[in-house]
């Protein structure tokens, strides 16, 4: 009963409009355009196509299955918002994690804002949506205002204008595109703040940058202490203000396993320990400074194993 009272609840007309080839409406221009943009409507899940400009990339697992067991009790308290791609056809252009949510919900509609748009204004649509109402990682805000600038072509004055955000804000993020990847990562899985990552891109250097990266983990380095290092570096007023090597020595070990040491060591940004005899028998050793140290390597030795 309550299902069919909140669908007579949208109207004869707009209910035909929907379901009446005759009358679909592809176009802005087409008749009765205006009265379905724009409106709050029950879809069929099916109907309904992820959009491939979502920004978001990562979906947490178990915020998801929270998120599906509030919508089993409480149902969708914001519409996803979409757009009409054909009769009974559309594609998501805002709201991803509710509407994975509610396909785990077991929902076979889902409330929905309806919009008609051309491919480059839902991309607009989508990515500006998602940076101001989603909890996008910095490296994702970051990708997604560059995105704007590349494929929208706006400058960061009209992008500023469009997410009413400071310029210097949007050239903030951006700039943690040019971090090495592996401090990207660590970025977005959370073990650096975006003010950690601001302090790195001054390092011209690489392989400091992916030194102090290790310095952080291992340290538990405030943003603070990571810009004074910075600076130290930069003004040259330590030449060993880096360890550059691990604890062992590596003098005795074969090539091979020295070089493996090094990207290791960068992976996990911390100081593996590698013992070998000459039989080529060894062990390797991953030390942690915490229990957060721990559960950071372990999901980057979970996220090796699946791939």
């Amino acid at each position: 009963m309550a299902k069919a009272s909140k669908k007579q609840a949208l109207g004869r007309g707009l209910s035909v409009l929907l379901n009446d080839p005759k009358t679909d409406i592809q176009s802005i221009d087409d008749k009765n355009a205006t009265q379905l943009v724009g409106s709050i409507v029950e879809l069929d899940i099916d109907a309904i196509t992820v959009n491939p400009f979502q920004p978001r990339t990562h979906f947490n697992e178990n915020a998801l299955s929270e998120l599906a067991a509030s919508i089993s009790q409480l149902g969708i308290i914001q519409p996803i918002t979409v757009r009409k791609t054909g009769f009974n056809s559309y594609q998501l252009i805002s709201g991803e994690r509710r509407l994975r949510a509610s396909k785990l919900a077991g929902l076979k509609t889902i409330t929905s804002y309806i919009r008609l748009a051309k491919d480059s204004e839902s991309l607009e649509m989508a990515l500006v949506e998602n940076i101001q109402r989603q909890d996008l990682d910095p490296i994702e805000i970051g990708l997604s205002y560059q995105r704007l600038i590349d494929e929208i072509k706006l400058t960061q004055e009209e992008l500023s204008a469009r997410v009413g955000k400071k310029r210097s804000t949007i050239t903030n993020y951006i700039r943690l595109l040019k971090l090495d990847p592996i401090i990207q990562s660590g970025i977005r899985d959370g073990f650096l703040s975006m003010g950690h990552g601001r302090a790195l891109i001054n390092v011209k250097s690489i392989d400091d940058q992916l030194m102090i990266y290790q310095r952080i983990i291992r340290d538990a380095l405030s943003v603070r202490d990571t810009e004074a290092l910075v600076r130290k570096i930069n003004t040259n007023q330590d030449d060993n203000v880096l360890e550059k090597t691990s604890d062992m020595s590596n003098d005795a070990l074969p090539d091979y396993i020295s070089k493996a040491n090094t990207k290791l060591s960068r992976f996990f940004g911390t100081d593996i320990a590698i013992k070998a005899s000459k039989s080529g028998k060894g062990k390797i050793t991953i030390p942690f400074a915490s229990k957060s140290d721990f559960e950071r390597i372990a999901k980057l030795l979970n996220a090796s194993s699946e791939d």
